[in-house]
């Protein structure tokens, strides 16, 4: 028989938690990485494809439509042939940009130190040797 489970110690968030909402926007596989490169300036699907090469076109569709219908970006049909269209970020979308720069950064510190970890046994190792 298993162990009982034991109550959280923890208060739950509020109904509307800030933090929730805020997060939720992000949720799904690329989105951060979407949001990312169309920072600079508006984007086509293909465009976004090369921006970022592993993300599927299935997924990269589902993500833009998932980030429109969320109010973080725009989609503007533009009138060539054959059709084609421009993705954007809305205001609100731009207000996620210095949380994701704020992650990318930490990522970039712990790529670093996870390098450095590496390196560290392996010269310890050589030392020995010597």
């Amino acid at each position: 028989m298993g162990l009982p489970v034991r109550k959280s110690k923890v208060a739950a968030p509020p109904p509307a938690c800030p933090l929730t909402e805020s997060l939720a926007l992000l949720r799904g596989a690329w989105a951060p990485n979407v949001i990312w490169y169309l920072s600079a300036e508006p984007r086509r699907f293909g465009e976004l494809r090369h921006d970022i090469p592993r993300i599927s076109a299935r997924v990269l569709s589902a993500r833009l439509r998932e980030l429109e219908s969320r109010g973080l970006v725009t989609r503007r049909v533009l009138d060539t042939s054959p059709p084609s269209a421009e993705y954007a970020l809305t205001p609100l979308g731009r207000e996620l940009l210095p949380a994701i720069e704020a992650l990318a950064h930490v990522g970039r510190k712990l790529i670093d130190q996870w390098e450095l970890g590496r390196q560290a046994p392996r010269a310890a190792r050589v030392r020995r040797m010597a």
